[in-house]
């Protein structure tokens, strides 16, 4: 069954950022349904962290316009902590507390976020550590799993919180090429469930067989966007060419 949407869950209007004069995000116009897996590919130093940053409010915009669900998330006065409940984000480091367990790690936003009781984040994080395949790791620490299990542990961390959307950034990129797998698995998983996602990655075959819509961005523009194997197998825009070429010769 077809979990996508027809009215943008995300939309993204006009948006710039920049630094001084240097522009690294310039015009980004954006819209994403509910469900839809959307991956983003492109040169270093091109946006595509920036534009998962400036979505998560972690990045302040120059201008433009952040739109979830109809609220406009970047206007004055809006309470960031509660934007960030509804979007999870997954960096390409794991970023989690190495003074706590598997188990506090999951439960800490809950509870202090949510005011959620330990019976009911304990029993969520359970049943989130099951699902990305270690609920025999609760009450580990980090430096006790590998990379690849940390990664699936930050996820679970995100999901903790119900959130609409989920942004990922290169999760994949610091790990062993053994453990990339493990962790694609989940996203796969998550999409097949019907979670809407944001997916910056090098992955091509991840691309190609997960994602509904590739989105290809350099020098701060969406050059080009379309159906994942359509633009991976015959890109259009000679900056998309140049790109996968040297991808494919890499």
């Amino acid at each position: 069954m077809d979990v996508r949407s027809i009215e943008p869950l995300l939309e993204i209007k006009n948006l710039f950022l920049q630094y001084g004069n240097q522009k690294i995000l310039n015009d980004i116009n954006l819209s994403i349904r509910k469900g839809e897996v959307v991956v983003i590919i492109g040169p270093s130093g091109g946006g595509k962290s920036s534009l998962l940053r400036s979505v998560n409010l972690i990045q302040p915009v120059a201008s433009g316009y952040i739109v979830l669900a109809g609220e406009k998330l970047n206007a004055p006065g809006v309470d960031i902590n509660v934007v960030r409940q509804r979007i999870g984000m997954v960096f390409q480091q794991y970023h989690l507390f190495p003074h706590l367990s598997i188990l506090g790690n999951l439960t800490l936003a809950p509870r202090r976020v949510l005011k959620l009781s330990r019976q009911i984040v304990e029993e969520r994080a359970t049943t989130l550590l099951a699902r990305v395949g270690l609920a025999d790791k609760a009450e580990r620490y980090p430096a006790e799993l590998s990379g690849g299990q940390q990664q699936r542990v930050a996820i679970a961390r995100a999901l903790m919180m119900e959130p609409a959307i989920m942004l990922f950034d290169e999760v994949t990129s610091a790990l062993d090429p053994e453990l990339v797998g493990e962790v694609l698995a989940v996203m796969k998983d998550l999409a097949k469930s019907g979670m809407t996602m944001i997916v910056v990655t090098h992955e091509m075959d991840f691309a190609r067989e997960v994602g509904d819509r590739l989105i290809f961005i350099a020098d701060g523009t969406v050059v080009e966007q379309g159906p994942p194997r359509e633009i991976l197998s015959a890109p259009r825009h000679a900056r998309t060419q140049q790109f996968l070429s040297r991808k494919c010769a890499a």
